[in-house]
């Protein structure tokens, strides 16, 4: 879910052309969960294959990815590992919601009530290992790379701007700012109810006149997937008491250290490899439809436009240096 800035934090609009070469970094489970949530049957159900799986998350992947190409950005994936111990309360919150969730979209479907039922059932979506190692398989096949990270996936893909492996990081969540992300692009859903945005960790700082550290407490003051955050604090009020320094004042009740430790001293890895390759034609025909009943002329389609995608943005690369 991540935690609710938008209030205080500048966006600048931003064009597709603007992000023409650029590589970014996806926080994988945030992007997985959206094609979980969209790509639905008029009564909620998802996408599923002959055996009663769920593939709505790979449709989603394949055609996102082949868009974000076509329009010349180059994604990396960051899959999430294991969360900090502070995120299970939060976790088992999610899935008690999603419990009640499933009860109300049961009804729903019962009843006849279809527009009520979709929008209890895009509250009901799980990841499973399995679905989560079919969009790693399904990456490779597609020549995108993907990397493990072994906690918090947004952390990671800060990590990759850092060392300049990336340009920015794409998220619809604010986190990236709090791991010290120095761009976060939003809207790149491509569906055009979203409106692509960048923030820039240095312009919000300077906006608002507080230090990375600051935006922080901010955010825990506010809430975050780690803690519940202050009752009756927003991040208008979060903000004026940060800058104020009355802290001390507020009815806090937990400990802050522990949860700055987790943004401002991340657990990341270097140890990742980021390979770029070509769509596997005969892979994926294998995976998607002998696998999961895909439609074949289709995924052909989508392999071989990959392909020339990715030899295009391959000699685009090269060009700069001649």
């Amino acid at each position: 879910m991540g935690v609710n800035l938008k209030d205080i934090v500048p966006h600048q609009a931003l064009d597709f052309e603007q992000l023409h070469g650029k590589t970014i970094a996806i926080d994988a489970l945030n992007t997985l969960y959206q094609f979980l949530a969209s790509i639905r049957q008029p009564d909620g159900t998802p996408l599923m294959n002959s055996k009663g799986e769920v593939t709505s998350h790979l449709t989603g992947l394949l055609y996102r990815t082949s868009n974000l190409l076509n329009l010349g950005i180059k994604p990396i994936y960051v899959f999430d590992g294991e969360p900090p111990k502070l995120k299970h309360h939060e976790l088992a919150r999610r899935a008690e919601f999603k419990k009640e969730s499933l009860e109300e979209w049961e009804r729903a479907k019962q009843e006849g009530r279809l527009d009520d039922a979709l929008k209890h059932a895009k509250r009901t979506s799980r990841m499973t290992d399995e679905m989560m190692d079919d969009a790693k398989k399904l990456l490779g096949y597609m020549g995108i790379p993907s990397i493990q990270a072994p906690s918090e996936g947004e952390a990671q893909c800060v990590h990759l701007c850092l060392k300049n492996e990336a340009w920015a990081v794409g998220s619809q969540d604010y986190d990236a700012l709090l791991f010290g992300a120095p761009r976060l692009v939003k809207g790149l859903t491509l569906s055009g109810k979203i409106e692509l945005s960048l923030v820039e960790l240095q312009a919000t700082l300077q906006a608002l006149g507080i230090t990375r550290e600051q935006l922080v407490d901010v955010a825990i003051l506010v809430g975050t997937d780690f803690n519940d955050g202050v009752r009756g604090i927003g991040p208008k009020k979060g903000l004026k008491a940060v800058k104020e320094n009355t802290l001390g004042e507020l009815d806090i009740g937990f400990d802050m250290d522990e949860i700055r430790e987790i943004f401002l001293k991340p657990n990341v890895t270097d140890d990742y490899a980021i390979t770029w390759g070509l769509a596997d034609e005969n892979r994926l025909v294998e995976f998607l439809c002998g696998r999961h009943d895909f439609s074949q002329a289709r995924v052909v389609n989508a392999a071989r436009e990959l392909v020339a995608r990715q030899k295009a943005l391959s000699q685009q690369s090269l060009d700069r240096w001649f």
